[in-house]
């Protein structure tokens, strides 16, 4: 038979009698809140946590890495063209390939980290850099949905290498649309409590992203489409 009874100095222990005896016993203390009061609603303080003065900006500078980087690449193309072609010509068209392939992997790379690490401007950073990049590689290259076409009025019998470089980036592209697919596929077709449900995980997502994006540059350096634009 136990009974006990509470201290009344403050300390955090009890007495309890124990078998008959009396003995004094360790209690756990109340946690102290670490959250101070406030008349403030959760709402209120995520809407003070938004910074949307950081936003608007974000959403700016995302805007100009869209519009002004491809502006000044198309204008290069056109008003430069000779000096253009010269260094490009430095460069192998597998070399062109890989190099706007890189760039339009880095953008995606940073968009997709962002959303995981939304916590942090580091990626957004790296995101709107990557982009701007790319944005700056297509206005070169003039890529359009028939970029074919530009790219022999403006280079002529250069066209080749405005072409290789477009589909770097159109290979990116389209990598990142069919890792979408396949990713929202396992999403709905595995199981939770299935032994694939491991092939959900977020790094074996970004495994299975960069195995896909891989596959469309080999596919484009090896595949025969270097020679058909």
């Amino acid at each position: 038979m136990a009974g006990s009874a509470q201290s009344t100095d403050g300390s955090n222990e009890v007495a309890e009698i124990v078998d008959g005896r009396l003995e004094e016993v360790d209690v756990s203390k109340h946690p102290t809140p670490s959250i101070p009061e406030s008349d403030l609603s959760l709402a209120d303080l995520e809407r003070r946590r938004s910074h949307p003065a950081q936003w608007i900006a974000y959403v700016a500078a995302v805007l100009v890495a869209i519009i002004a980087p491809y502006w000044v690449g198309r204008t290069l193309a056109v008003q430069r063209t000779a000096w253009l072609v010269a260094h490009m010509s430095a460069f192998d068209t597998r070399g062109l390939v890989f190099v706007s392939w890189t760039v339009t992997l880095v953008a995606l790379t940073g968009l997709g980290m962002a959303v995981v690490e939304s916590q942090t401007w580091l990626w957004r950073i790296v995101f709107v850099v990557g982009l701007a990049a790319e944005q700056f590689i297509a206005g070169l290259s003039l890529l359009k949905f028939d970029f074919w076409y530009s790219t022999y009025v403006v280079y002529g019998k250069a066209a080749y290498l405005a072409n290789a470089t477009n589909l770097g980036i159109i290979a990116a592209g389209f990598a990142v649309a069919v890792y979408a697919v396949v990713w929202v596929g396992l999403l709905v077709a595995i199981r939770k409590d299935s032994p694939l449900n491991v092939l959900t995980r977020s790094w074996a997502s970004f495994i299975l992203f960069f195995a896909i994006e891989a596959i469309a540059l080999l596919v484009v350096l090896f595949g025969g489409l270097l020679t058909t634009v």
